[in-house]
């Protein structure tokens, strides 16, 4: 008995040790004094750098909403391009801090890739991109076509499972990155693009007459996409996942970019938990108690990053749907600050 419990309690100590020991990246953060942000690099509306190395995009928001919680700075910010195949890779292997890059929450993902899925900053669903003179109006009537898809994605097995499921004939045309499978789909090598419907509005600018395709109203899948962190990181994990719960209760709240600095006078307990004017929020992970004002000021609450990137403000013209606050119609819900 006695055996049992000194072995108990060593393996504890141990579990123990290890959880600290790994509970390491805030820290690494911020001796380097910059965050290692995996993003895509080749799509409009979520990750695209410009000509002069300037990024743009939802994901690069976040990427720089977590750059001010911690430095008071969004700059702060190192974008790693990544292509879906090489993005678990790079978490794994401790060459990015964060991935940020239009990726679907999956249970494997979850387990065997070794990743924590920290949330779902938006809500998306996998579609197609056909050119308006192939007279097709649903995906359904898609059989036998040849369609482009990229390598090593839940889009390329979605593809298969959506024909299997109807009984239709499938050409599948493979690309290693999206940026070979809209380019080969542009220059008629495919009747259809697949991938995330959002996606599909970004890549139809990229064609060269963007107004001859269409995106059919058709969606085959779930595709919730959020940030992921490695695991064995607690501390890590909490912080990435209430950046984006904060900036959805800052639009919940009415509290937004222009406006912070005003409200943190507000007399309503939720905005002051919220601004870290009562209570010690910030502390509790590691961060000061203004953590969200500095997001805030950065990048704004969660309504305006996303009209800013896609929605009626940005070419993509991206309409709420499921990602409308849960108060108006939409499933975007974060637990409340206290």
């Amino acid at each position: 008995m006695k055996r049992a419990i000194l072995s108990l309690a060593l393996a504890t100590t141990i579990g123990l040790a290890g959880s600290a020991a790994e509970a390491q990246t805030l820290k690494s953060v911020q001796q380097r004094g910059v965050l290692n942000c995996g993003a895509n690099g080749n799509l409009a509306g979520f990750g695209l750098p410009d000509a002069q190395g300037n990024w743009t995009g939802f994901d690069v928001d976040y990427c720089r909403a977590i750059a001010a919680a911690i430095f008071n700075d969004p700059t702060k910010v190192k974008f790693v391009p990544l292509t879906a195949k090489d993005r678990f890779t790079a978490l794994q292997s401790g060459e990015i801090d964060v991935l940020i890059r239009n990726t679907t929450w999956t249970s494997s993902r979850d387990t065997t890739s070794g990743m924590n899925f920290t949330g779902v900053n938006y809500y998306d669903g996998q579609g197609f991109l056909v050119r308006k003179a192939l007279k097709v109006n649903s995906a359904l009537e898609l059989s036998d076509a040849a369609v482009c898809v990229q390598q090593g994605t839940t889009t390329e097995l979605n593809l298969a499972d959506f024909f299997r499921t109807n009984n239709m004939k499938l050409k599948t045309v493979t690309f290693a990155t999206s940026d070979e499978a809209v380019k080969a789909y542009d220059a008629g090598r495919c009747d259809a693009y697949t991938t995330d419907a959002s996606a599909l509005y970004g890549e139809r600018l990229r064609t060269a007459s963007p107004d001859d395709h269409v995106v059919l109203p058709d969606i085959i899948s779930k595709e919730p996409l959020g940030p992921s962190v490695r695991h064995g990181d607690d501390q890590w994990f909490d912080i990435v996942r209430w950046v984006n719960f904060m900036l959805i209760n800052a639009e919940e709240l009415g509290v937004s970019k222009a406006n912070v600095d005003a409200q943190m006078k507000s007399d309503n307990p939720e905005i002051r938990r919220l601004l870290g004017v009562e209570g010690k929020q910030g502390e509790a992970f590691g961060l000061t108690n203004d953590f969200a004002v500095r997001m805030i000021k950065a990048v704004g609450n969660y309504g305006e990053v996303f009209e800013r990137n896609l929605g009626q403000g940005s070419p993509l013209k991206i309409s709420r749907g499921l990602n409308a606050l849960w108060t108006k119609g939409g499933l975007q819900y974060a637990p409340p600050v206290r």
